[in-house]
């Protein structure tokens, strides 16, 4: 969930991923974070945005996720003690039935221009479930610009006033 918060910087979230993967984080932090990555990626080559398209988020979507594995395998994630690739690979086979799949689904055909009429007026109708936030993987040196340029035009807009 660091990875979708935009309050952390991309170095933050890092910093959160080690933290939470090693009890004693590494000299090598590169070495670490690749595979830390591969980790993530249930094993394999790590293929960030595979498919370009943002479907789910763990935060936005916790309680289907839940709900989810319930319905399809039996199973509370609120007290499984799952490894992570098998949660992945459970993840992975949710039944299309589920609230949660149903939901990526209709985010999918939405952002794809797949959607028919219906599913786009149903989509806006539940915007707010829709909708998911953009993740913000700027750098720090990034935002600094952005804020420092946003600062420029508000002096500019505060001295055209004055006059």
């Amino acid at each position: 969930m660091a990875f979708e918060d935009n309050e952390l910087t991309p170095q933050e979230k890092q910093i959160v991923l080690l933290t939470n993967l090693y009890s004693v984080v590494p000299d090598d932090a590169q070495a670490a974070l690749e595979t830390a990555n591969w980790f993530l990626a249930g094993g394999k080559e790590s293929n960030d945005n595979a498919h370009g398209v943002r479907v789910y988020s763990f935060s936005k979507d916790a309680n289907y996720i839940f709900a989810a594995f319930r319905q399809t395998h039996g199973i509370d994630l609120s007290t499984a003690q799952l490894h992570w690739w098998t949660f992945l690979a459970l993840f992975m086979d949710l039944s299309p039935d589920t609230t949660f799949c149903q939901l990526v689904g209709l985010r999918k055909r939405v952002k794809t221009g797949k959607a028919t009429k219906e599913e786009m007026a149903a989509a806006r109708e539940m915007s707010d479930l829709i909708e998911l936030d953009r993740v913000d993987d700027r750098t720090l040196e990034e935002k600094e610009i952005e804020s420092e340029f946003l600062r420029k035009v508000e002096a500019l807009k505060l001295k055209r006033q004055q006059k």
